[in-house]
């Protein structure tokens, strides 16, 4: 390729303006919450309570706390649901001031348009039937602000699971059927990507949130939360592995060579986000190298207040390490628009045989990896266990 025609096919980036910084950090914030903290509550909290705490002191307090977080998660949802239909209708068309876009007659409008030519279906209506669950979802939340639905707290949980990830969900549907394969596995990926970062995100404030209750907690809450951390532990491994594999697929299609990611904008910020994301994936290491095996010698040991201290005291301090992290990442992702591969010039990616036979060994090796590091970490406790013992 020649240097004229090069620079004829590079798109230079774009500096997003900073409502759509503030609009899109704000809206997966709110998918964070919606979806992280239900689904951490029903696959975490939820059983903790019921086999370790049922019908306690302890219960009692973490199932307030729980309920208070989700119904605010709600409002967050609401509020940058409804910020972020703005922003679509500024950018869309010939676009908008975002001061005129936050209009409802414009919202509506928008929402109204009719079908592009050769569409199934208006994207106008995708959207329309996004927000319509989008506002059940967080009119269900909400409703946790009261006594009476705070009584079937658990029901209404488990029923906002679904519901906040059929969000996300039903805003990737695409418009015209995808013609090839790449194109369904993009979207596939992308959807993964945002369900299991804003599971692990989300989880991840809303057990910080429920930490803050242990003055309120007795001295045998230790055991409780030594089964909430171990249980978000593996649910936090199968997202990061999630994140992983399709983070891979979604560089490939957008970053042509390694030297991109510092020779393009789309590419610095994908660099920040990555090593963001190293710092939490260190900082769960760390969680389950030294401190899961020290819970689980102060388990067997029946230390109640070594147990208490850790569950209660470090393990938190590390957690709210990875939430600043977790909100780093969000910050950036506004940022990562566009494609380093059409800022260099480069091929756009094609996908082939050997592009998925490299994609199932690396994910056989980082699934084996995971499973090493879970044997690990039990190998560790069993040996601190017996050094103790002995």
């Amino acid at each position: 390729m020649s240097t004229a025609t090069l620079a004829a096919t590079t798109v230079p980036y774009a500096m997003p303006q900073l409502w759509r910084v503030l609009t899109k950090a704000g809206y997966f914030l709110g998918l964070s919450g919606a979806i992280g903290a239900t689904f951490t509550y029903a696959t975490t909290v939820r059983p903790a309570l019921r086999t370790t705490d049922s019908g306690t002191e302890n219960g009692a307090v973490l199932r307030g706390r729980s309920a208070t977080f989700l119904a605010w998660a709600g409002v967050v949802l609401l509020v940058t649901g409804y910020l972020q239909l703005a922003a679509r209708v500024a950018r869309a068309g010939k676009g908008m001031p975002f001061s005129d876009a936050l209009a409802p007659a414009q919202l509506w409008d928008f929402l109204q348009a009719p079908a592009a030519k050769g569409a199934w279906i208006a994207q106008g209506t995708v959207y329309l039937a996004q927000n319509i669950v989008l506002v059940m979802t967080a009119a269900l939340l909400m409703a946790l602000f009261t006594p009476a639905a705070r009584r079937h707290a658990d029901r209404l949980a488990l029923t906002a699971v679904p519901l906040s990830l059929a969000v996300t969900l039903i805003g990737a549907v695409p418009t015209t059927a995808p013609t090839d394969l790449d194109r369904w596995l993009d979207i596939t990926f992308d959807q993964l990507h945002v369900i299991s970062g804003t599971v692990w995100f989300g989880g991840l404030a809303l057990l910080v949130a429920l930490a803050g209750t242990r003055s309120r907690l007795g001295t045998d809450a230790g055991l409780l939360w030594a089964d909430q951390w171990r249980r978000f532990g593996f649910l936090a491994m199968l997202c990061v592995a999630v994140v992983t594999i399709s983070s891979l697929w979604l560089s490939w299609k957008h970053v042509g060579a390694i030297s991109q990611l510092w020779t393009t904008g789309y590419g610095l910020a994908l660099l920040i986000k990555i090593l963001l994301v190293a710092g939490l994936v260190t900082a769960g290491a760390f969680n389950q190298f030294w401190l899961m095996p020290r819970i689980v010698r102060a388990r067997r040991a029946d230390d109640t207040t070594s147990l208490l201290r850790l569950t209660l005291r470090h393990f938190p301090k590390v957690v709210w390490g990875e939430v600043a992290l977790a909100v780093a990442v969000l910050v950036v992702m506004p940022f990562i628009s566009g494609s380093a591969r059409a800022e260099a010039g480069s091929p756009k990616a094609v996908s082939s045989g050997t592009v998925f036979a490299a994609g199932a060994a690396l994910t056989l090796a980082l699934a084996v990896s995971l499973f090493a590091t879970a044997r690990a970490s039990d190998a560790l406790a069993r040996r601190q266990g017996g050094t103790a013992a002995a």
